[in-house]
C-alpha cells in the first residue's frame, strides 16, 4: 500500500515536472516571439530613421549647396557689376583723354600761330628800335655839338648832383625822424615800464637750505634716532636729507640742498611726531603718502599760478613743472614768484603797446621753467625750457622768448624784448635778490682773471651776467686746435674754483688781421 502512494506520489511529480517544463516552455517561447518581434520592430524603426536622417542630409546638403550657388551667384554679378563700373569708367576716361588731346592739339596749333604773329611782330619792333636807336644817335650827336660836352660828361654831372640833394634830404629827413622817435619812445618806454611796476606788487622770499621741525618734548629725540641709530639712518635713507639733532630746546633740523626732497622729509617727520609711531617701516610708510602729498600740492601750485596770471590751455605736464618752481630760488628769489612778476609785467607792458597780453603773460610765466628741472638735466635753463616747452607745443614766440631771455639766440619777436626787460626788471627790484653788486663785480672780475691767467689770452670779457665769457687769443700762438682745448682748460677751471649759478660758457675767438699803411 505504501509502495502504491510513493509510486503515485513519483508518478504526480513526475507529471506535475512535466507540466511545468511544458507550460514554462511555452511560456518562453511566446516570449521569444514576442523579443523577436520587438527587434525587428526596433530594426525597422531604425532602418526608418535612418532612411529619414539620409534624405534629411541629402535635403541639407542640398540647401547648403543652393545657398553657396546663391551667394557665389550674387558675389559674381556684384563683381560683373563692380567690372562694368571700372569699364565704364575706363571709356570715361578714354573719351576725356581724347578730348584734352583734341584740346592741347588745338592749343598747340594756336600757340604756333600765335608765335607766328609774335615773331612777325617782334621783328617789326626790332626794326622800330633801330631806326628810333639811329634817331636818338643823331639827336645826341647835335646836342653834344650844341652843347660842347659828351653824353657820359652830362650823366655824371646830373647824377651827382641829384645824388648829394638827395643826400642832404635823407639825411635831414632821418636826423628830424631819429630826434622824434627817440623823444617820444624814451618818453612812452619809461611811462610803460613805470605803470608796469606801479601795477604789479610782489613779496620776496629767501633762499634756504634748511628746515626747523618743532617737537612736543625733548624725549621725542631720542625716538627719531632710535636704537642705535636706526630711525634717523631709515629717515635719511628714505628722504635723502639730512637730520641734525643738536642742543636745540624742542626742534631738529633738516638739512639739504633739494627743496622739494626737504619739504617731504618736513611732512613726513611732522606726520611721524604726531603718529608716534616711529620704526623704520612706519618711516617708509609715511615718507611715500608724504611724496604723494607733494605731488598734489605741486600740481595745485602750478594751477593756481596759472589762474593768478590768467593763463588757461597749458600742457598738464608744464602746471607740474611750473609748480616745482615754487621750491627753486635764484640768488634768494623764489623762481615761480619771479615767474608770476615777469607774467604780469610783460602782460601789463604788451596791453600799453596793443599787442596779445596774453601770450606776453604765457611766455612770462614760462620763461625760466628750465630752472625746475636744470639740477637734473645738462644745458643752460633757458635750452632746457625750451625743449620742454617745444615738447609740449607752445607758440613759437613763446619759445623763441624762452630761449633769447638771456641774448643766447636773436629775439624774433617784440614779446621776447618784452619778456626780457621784465625779467631784468623783477630782478634788480629792490630786495629781489640777495647777491650784491660788489658779489656780482667780483664775479665777474674772477671770471675774466681766471681766462687772463691763460698763455696766448689777449683779452677777456665776463659777459650777459657771467653765464658766457669771450676770449680773444693771439693767432700767432695759438692754432685752431689749441683754441678748442684751450676753451676746455678754462671751462675745467671754471668749474673747480669758481661757484656760479646754471652755467658758463666758455668762447675762444682766434682771427687773422693783415694791416698795412700808405705812405
Amino acid at each position: 500500500m505504501n509502495i502504491m502512494l510513493v509510486v503515485a506520489g513519483v508518478a504526480v511529480a513526475i507529471l506535475v515536472f512535466f507540466m511545468g517544463w511544458f507550460i514554462s516552455r511555452r511560456i518562453g517561447e511566446a516570449k521569444l516571439a514576442k523579443a523577436e518581434e520587438l527587434a525587428k520592430k526596433i530594426v525597422l524603426e531604425a532602418e526608418k530613421e535612418a532612411e529619414f536622417k539620409k534624405k534629411e542630409a541629402i535635403l541639407e546638403a542640398k540647401d547648403e549647396w543652393y545657398k553657396t550657388k546663391v551667394n557665389f551667384e550674387r558675389e559674381l554679378a556684384n563683381k560683373r557689376m563692380e567690372y562694368q563700373k571700372v569699364e565704364k569708367r575706363l571709356q570715361e576716361r578714354e573719351v576725356n583723354l581724347d578730348r584734352k588731346v583734341d584740346i592741347l592739339n588745338k592749343k598747340d596749333r594756336d600757340i604756333q600761330n600765335k608765335e607766328k604773329i609774335l615773331f612777325a611782330r617782334e621783328k617789326a619792333i626790332k626794326t622800330r628800335d633801330e631806326e628810333l636807336n639811329r634817331l636818338i644817335s643823331d639827336q645826341n650827336r647835335q646836342l653834344e655839338r650844341i652843347a660842347q660836352m659828351t653824353s657820359e660828361e652830362a650823366k655824371k654831372i646830373l647824377m651827382a648832383n641829384l645824388e648829394n640833394q638827395a643826400r642832404q634830404e635823407a639825411a635831414q629827413l632821418i636826423k628830424e625822424i631819429k630826434e622824434k622817435a627817440e623823444e617820444t619812445a624814451e618818453k612812452e618806454a619809461k611811462n610803460i615800464i613805470i605803470s608796469a611796476i606801479q601795477r604789479c606788487a610782489a613779496d620776496h622770499t629767501v633762499e634756504s637750505t634748511v628746515s626747523v621741525v618743532s617737537l612736543p618734548n625733548e624725549e621725542m629725540k631720542g625716538r627719531i634716532i632710535g636704537r642705535e641709530g636706526r630711525n634717523i639712518r631709515s629717515f635719511e635713507t628714505a628722504t635723502g636729507i639730512d637730520v641734525i639733532v643738536d642742543d636745540t630746546p624742542e626742534a631738529v633740523i633738516l638739512s639739504g640742498f633739494d627743496p622739494i626732497r626737504r619739504e617731504i622729509a618736513r611732512m613726513a617727520l611732522e606726520k611721524l611726531i604726531l603718529d608716534g609711531r616711529i620704526h623704520p617701516a612706519r618711516i617708509e610708510e609715511i615718507v611715500a603718502k608724504a611724496q604723494k602729498e607733494m605731488d598734489v600740492i605741486i600740481k595745485e601750485t602750478g594751477e593756481q599760478a596759472c589762474f593768478d596770471v590768467g593763463i588757461h590751455g597749458l600742457h598738464p605736464e608744464l602746471i607740474k613743472i611750473l609748480g616745482k618752481l615754487q621750491y627753486r630760488t635764484s640768488y634768494g628769489q623764489n623762481v615761480l614768484q619771479h615767474s608770476r612778476e615777469v607774467a604780469f609785467i610783460a602782460g601789463l607792458m604788451a596791453a600799453e603797446l596793443d599787442l596779445d597780453a596774453n601770450l606776453a603773460k604765457r611766455a612770462g610765466l614760462l620763461h625760466d621753467i628750465g630752472k625746475a628741472v636744470d639740477k637734473e638735466t645738462e644745458g643752460t635753463h633757458s635750452q632746457i625750457g625750451y625743449n620742454i616747452a617745444q615738447k609740449y607745443g607752445e607758440h613759437p614766440f613763446v619759445l623763441n622768448a624762452i630761449l633769447s631771455h638771456h641774448e643766447d639766440v636773436p629775439m624774433e619777436s617784440p614779446y621776447s624784448i618784452l619778456v626780457q626787460s621784465a625779467d631784468a626788471i623783477s630782478g634788480a627790484r629792490p630786495g629781489a635778490r640777495r647777491e650784491t653788486l660788489e658779489g656780482y663785480i667780483k664775479r665777474l672780475e674772477k671770471l675774466e682773471e681766471l681766462a687772463d691767467s691763460f698763455k696766448g689770452v689777449a683779452k677777456a670779457y665776463a659777459i650777459q651776467a657771467g653765464r658766457e665769457v669771450r676770449i680773444i687769443v693771439e693767432h700767432e700762438q695759438i692754432d685752431d686746435n689749441s683754441a678748442a682745448n684751450l676753451a676746455q682748460e678754462i671751462a675745467k677751471k671754471i668749474e673747480a674754483e669758481m661757484e656760479y649759478p646754471g652755467q658758463v660758457k666758455v668762447t675762444v675767438i682766434r682771427e687773422t688781421r693783415a694791416v698795412e699803411y700808405a705812405k
